[in-house]
């Protein structure tokens, strides 16, 4: 699986690191990439991409750029979120063989090593799932077993339980990937969608090195929307079956009081069971209509064809460099 790429210029190996307010970890993490990425001995850069911090993570990333000729940078104009910025790193990664890796230190970088020895076996993608997750409350853990478990069984493709985004992907893998251009962006999916020949390499998760996540339970509740509504037709079609049941329902109530007006007279209809009928029938009409509503959202952001991200400046290593391939301004 492993090519010479020092003749085409290019690096054997590229990390791409999605960063947003990382100021207080990323000079250790970067110390850490490095030792694991140098004693592989073979050619490698390092794609840090800026997701419009407001700290002084940018100046960090410059200094490192100083004085270390394997990093590269991508700027973007403001924050886009990490599925956009991890997606913009990979659009600037040269490597024949790309890593994905987050600055917090939750996914060990001394994990890489396992993770080549799989790619050099011959497979395309290699993720790192995870055995233990330290640092992480019940809530946090049971949540996001559901959701994996949800996925197993209404998405349409087969997410693997407890992996996020840290793995290595073949170049081939990497360029199928690129094609897929939709905003709405569900990368731990779309890794899974495209996929090539995978192998697990199991690992325990640390806790965050430094500073505070940025993912509460709001946004990760949005990613999981991201998710279903990416890759299944299922709350659709749960809508459906709801209005076919409430339909049924009606008609069953409706011909009871039928039946019981002809035996027993046109008795007076209480207020609240009228009240509960009215209220349930609206709430399943506002439900059905909020997940059509998710689905046309994500068309309508679709037609205007805007670009993925902008970038405000992407400087590449000295030995991506060589490669001399000129990245776009706007993708």
């Amino acid at each position: 699986m492993f090519h010479d790429t020092q003749a085409a210029g290019r690096p054997v190996f590229s990390v791409v690191v999605p960063c947003y307010n990382e100021e207080l970890g990323i000079d250790e993490f970067h110390r850490r990439i490095s030792d694991v990425m140098n004693g592989l001995g073979r050619s490698w850069e390092v794609v840090y991409v800026n997701d419009g911090s407001v700290d002084r993570t940018l100046i960090r990333l410059e200094a490192l750029r100083a004085v270390d000729p394997a990093v590269g940078l991508v700027n973007l104009s403001r924050n886009f979120g990490k599925e956009i910025a991890l997606t913009a790193g990979l659009d600037h990664a040269l490597g024949e063989a790309i890593i994905v890796i987050d600055a917090d230190l939750q996914d060990p970088p001394e994990v890489i090593p396992e993770l080549v020895a799989g790619w050099e076996t011959g497979y395309d993608m290699v993720y790192a799932q995870r055995r233990a997750r330290e640092g992480e409350t019940w809530l946090k853990k049971f949540t996001s077993n559901q959701f994996y478990r949800l996925m197993q069984r209404v998405g349409g493709v087969r997410l693997p339980r407890n992996t996020g985004d840290f793995r290595l992907l073949s170049r081939r893998a990497l360029d199928a990937l690129l094609l897929l251009r939709e905003h709405h962006r569900f990368m731990k999916g779309l890794f899974a969608w495209v996929g090539f020949p995978s192998q697990a390499v199991l690992y325990d998760r640390a806790p965050r090195h430094a500073g505070s996540s940025s993912w509460n339970y709001w946004r990760l509740w949005n990613l999981a929307v991201e998710g279903i509504t990416g890759f299944t037709l299922m709350p659709l079609k749960i809508a459906t079956y709801l209005g076919l049941g409430v339909a049924i329902f009606s008609l069953i109530f409706g011909g009871q009081l039928v039946v019981r007006t002809l035996l027993f007279g046109n008795g007076v209809p209480g207020y609240p069971s009228l009240m509960a009928v009215v209220l349930f029938l609206g709430g399943v009409q506002l439900m059905t209509l909020g997940v059509i509503g998710e689905y046309l959202g994500r068309v309508f952001n679709e037609t205007k064809k805007r670009p993925l991200y902008l970038l405000e400046r992407a400087i590449p290593s000295e030995v991506g460099a060589q490669a001399q391939i000129q990245p776009s301004r706007v993708a």
